[in-house]
């Protein structure tokens, strides 16, 4: 009995021996491991734990603004406020649009908006429900955060144009990023409230203007509400471009052409290219894109027929009309065909074979010579110009002054005119260029076609004698209330003879100073500050010779969209000539008078303001500003 005690007591002493040293071991396995995980492991699961806590956000950084060459603040930025939902915290986001919508107004389109991005985008990536909150539907989504997982109010910048429409055009406008333009590794593009450039200087500029994302760390709960912010860094903002407009000449051209259904103009200073005003009109509203058009605006905008949302100062190709004879006249000089004593019978009209050509004066203007031509603006003269110079000079000529391909300006979207030739037409219908077409060239017409910055263009070299080149930003990107003068040499010459030029000036001269000229109605009377210039009008359709003999073009029976275009050219001062202008009416031309009678007052009210202003050498005393459109000292 005793021996089995023994062996009884051994076996239990070796089981809990066994137990004891397994308990130990275990125990020592869990310290190691406890050990690996708090101490060598530690910053590791620091980490982790503070990653679940704490969230890093981008920030969509200020972008840059936009001012005019005096510094007047045409795009800002102003501070907007909008709901946000994450996907990734906020679990079935039909109920959640639902029960937002409860408390604010959602419309369906911004439903299905929000689910699309939703599939798109990172989950983790807050999606714009909607922009623009105001206080009380803010405080609506705040008091009712807790029973909404995954949404939020985020602060944000939405752009601003402090003019509205006044230089939309030129600016363009920013716009929320569509899923084609969702490309790349760019985390920016899919922020909630990041715009990027769609049209005009915005869109040229984009890059420049976007700046470098800054970040938020902010500190989560369980659910992913944000208790607070811990860090900031608002990033850097984009740069400031500086655009070479004066922004209350712009306001006053906007102005003044509004008396018009559809208008463009453009001022330029001749000597530096420098695009002072640049208006389109009708314009539209920029901020509404930022902000999201809606789809009956949209349709509103689409359906006008005097085209808001065309910059037609830099995309409406229309013929020149009898803007385009300086050019014709330049041409005859240079190639021997005619000189300024040359003299050519009006008899009214112009006999080419079986073909009668009518001058705009139904009784002729007699026997002139160049300055008369130029003058009293007489087809007949430009008629047999154009016959003996042939349609590849004249092209040739014009293109010297920068019509038929596009300038290469900064704002997307410019049309290049055209200018044709012989080769041209051949190589486009496979049919051989006509007589008869050079007749209709040698007056604007036929298949020739300008926009108005391309005429201003061309008065610009007309007075300089080089290839003057438009720009409308400020090389230096400084705005300044200094402007140093500019010296017109630094452009390389056009290769036209000086004498030729000054002949042909001279003829521009007598068209509005002279009696009998075609704009004399229109001319300047302030002295020192008289222009010269040079009438347009170009025909929408065919006039028939029954509406000439019984004539039915007067202007109160003819459909708006089937009136001619009234256009001008026009340059100051006559003495020393620096800055120019172009306009073009949209179906403005009246039944007699054409441009002289509806785009010429025009240029002249605007030269003179500008040459009062004289924005490319003097310093303004006044700050214009978007308040009430004002000047403040």
């Amino acid at each position: 009995m005793r021996k089995q005690d023994r062996d009884r007591s051994r076996l239990l002493n070796r089981r809990a021996l066994l137990l004891g040293g397994g308990k130990i071991a275990l125990l020592g396995a869990l310290a190691a491991r406890m050990y690996y995980l708090q101490v060598v492991e530690s910053a590791r699961y620091r980490t982790l734990a503070e990653e679940n806590r704490i969230n890093l956000r981008l920030l969509a950084p200020p972008r840059g603004l936009i001012t005019d060459r005096f510094g007047v603040l045409l795009a800002d930025n102003k501070q907007n406020y909008r709901v946000v939902v994450v996907a990734d915290q906020a679990g079935d986001i039909v109920s959640t649009l639902d029960a937002v919508g409860a408390l604010i107004p959602i419309s369906e389109a911004d439903k299905r908006r929000v689910l699309r991005e939703i599939k798109r985008k990172h989950t983790f990536v807050p999606v714009a429900i909607r922009d623009n909150l105001s206080w009380e539907e803010m405080a609506r989504i705040e008091v009712n955060a807790p029973e909404l997982p995954g949404v939020s109010i985020e602060q944000g910048l939405t752009r601003d144009y402090p003019f509205g429409e006044t230089a939309a055009h030129v600016l363009g406008y920013v716009a929320a990023v569509s899923e084609k333009e969702l490309t790349g590794d760019d985390p920016l593009l899919e922020l909630p409230d990041f715009r990027i450039g769609k049209s005009g200087i915005e869109k040229s500029h984009d890059i420049e203007l976007r700046g470098s994302a800054g970040t938020s760390e902010v500190e989560v709960n369980a659910f992913g509400r944000v208790v607070r912010e811990l860090a900031r860094d608002e990033g850097d903002s984009g740069q400031q471009v500086v655009l070479t407009l004066d922004m209350e000449l712009q306001d006053f051209v906007m102005k003044r052409c509004a008396a018009e259904l559809s208008v463009a103009c453009v001022v330029m200073d001749a000597w530096s290219g420098d695009v002072l005003a640049s208006v389109s009109c009708p314009g539209y509203d920029p901020g509404a894109f930022s902000a999201g058009l809606s789809t009956t605006a949209w349709r509103q905008l689409l359906a006008d027929p005097r085209g808001p949302l065309n910059n037609k100062a830099i995309s409406g190709a229309y013929s020149p009309g009898s803007t385009f004879k300086p050019i014709v006249a330049l041409a005859g000089l240079e190639a021997g065909v005619i000189t300024p004593d040359t003299r050519i019978a009006c008899p009214g009209h112009f006999e080419l074979g079986a073909a009668t050509f009518h001058c705009w004066r139904k009784g002729g203007h007699g026997m002139l010579d160049l300055h008369g031509g130029i003058k009293n603006s007489c087809d007949v003269y430009f008629y047999e110009t154009a016959r003996r110079l042939g349609i590849d000079r004249i092209a040739a000529m014009a293109k010297r002054f920068g019509l038929g391909a596009p300038l290469g300006i900064e704002i997307p979207g410019e049309k290049g005119g055209l200018v044709p030739t012989r080769d041209w037409k051949l190589g486009t219908t496979g049919v051989p260029w006509q007589q008869g077409e050079t007749i209709s060239a040698g007056i604007g017409q036929s298949f020739v076609t300008t926009t108005p910055l391309q005429l201003a263009v061309m008065t610009a070299r007309l007075v300089t004698g080089r290839e003057v080149q438009p720009r409308f930003t400020r090389p230096d990107g400084v705005a300044s209330r200094d402007m140093p003068d500019a010296d017109p040499s630094h452009f390389p010459s056009l290769g036209v003879s000086a004498r030729d030029l000054a002949r042909v000036l001279d003829g521009m001269n007598g068209v509005v100073n002279e009696q009998h000229g075609t704009a004399y109605a229109a001319r300047i009377t302030d002295p020192g500050l008289q222009m010269a210039g040079k009438s347009g009008t170009a025909q929408v359709r065919r006039i028939s010779q029954a509406e000439r003999d019984t004539g039915l073009r007067k202007i109160k029976d003819v459909p708006w969209k089937e009136r001619d275009h009234a256009l001008f050219i026009a340059l100051a001062p006559v003495s020393t000539p620096r800055y120019v202008c172009a306009c073009v009416v949209e179906h403005g031309g009246e039944s007699a008078g054409g441009g002289s009678a509806v785009a010429a007052p025009i240029c002249r009210d605007v030269l003179r303001e500008v040459q009062k202003r004289d924005p490319a050498r003097k310093v303004p005393d006044r700050l214009f500003t978007a308040e009430n459109n004002v000047v403040r000292s």
